[in-house]
């Protein structure tokens, strides 16, 4: 059980650097000329697919502190 959360610790992790790369090439491509709206539009897309699955693997690790 202690290798299957520390999979899904690591995977979390992941996710999370995956999610705020995104963010800083979403911040580039906005200050881009011409602005390329449709990969803009894509990157947002796939941004909110990984916050998706960052809460869902949250919730299924459970709190990090104890309440």
């Amino acid at each position: 059980m202690d290798e299957q959360l520390h999979s899904l610790s690591r995977r979390l992790i992941e996710l999370r650097m995956e999610h705020a790369d995104l963010d800083d090439l979403i911040d580039r491509v906005a200050d881009q000329q011409p602005l390329d709206e449709l990969q803009l539009r894509r990157l947002k897309k796939r941004r909110l697919v990984l916050r998706d699955q960052i809460l869902r693997l949250e919730m299924v690790c459970g709190p990090v502190e104890p309440a």
